[in-house]
């Protein structure tokens, strides 16, 4: 037989994280004068909306990163097997030692290209996501200055009644 639950009133001990995130009640709640609350929990509300944004796309950056690093390694592995297959074959030692220089130097300049690409792969992905946050900063800040103004302009000075 499942137990009845009991509320505490607690959101976090109740489980209804729902309340937590309600900005409406949240700005009913801290009415002030001078600040127009809901502009200003409509302006969060846009602000967890971007750093959801900006995470997505440092995510997907990350999942591509992480793909081009699975073909990358898939194909030392091909490129590995047919220098070991190489390697084994007979032949004179001089040539043997020009083949291993030219195998060696060829896969020193693959890793570099490599990492180089993986680099800018994810500079280009952090970019994107920084952008996102950097815009949404700046429209906060003018949503700041915005409900601020509004929110002075409706209040009336006690000395301008006289």
């Amino acid at each position: 037989m499942a137990k009845a639950q009991v509320k505490t009133g607690n959101p976090f001990l109740d489980g209804n994280f729902g309340e937590l995130m309600d900005f409406s009640k949240m700005a009913e709640q801290f009415k002030m004068p001078g600040v127009d609350s809901k502009a200003l929990m409509e302006s969060q509300r846009k602000n967890v909306e971007a750093v959801t944004a900006a995470n997505k796309l440092a995510l997907e950056g990350f999942q591509a990163i992480f793909q081009r690093q699975s073909e990358i390694m898939r194909k030392v592995m091909e490129e590995t097997t047919k220098v070991v297959s190489e390697m084994s074959k007979p032949g004179q030692p001089a040539e043997k030692l020009a083949t291993q220089t030219a195998l060696v130097k060829e896969a020193y300049e693959l890793s570099l290209n490599s990492a180089r690409e993986l680099a800018e792969m994810s500079s280009k992905s952090n970019a994107k996501a920084t952008e996102v946050l950097a815009d949404r900063f700046t429209a906060s800040l003018d949503e700041l200055t915005g409900a601020m103004t509004k929110a002075n302009s409706a209040v009336v000075p006690a000395t301008a009644t006289k």
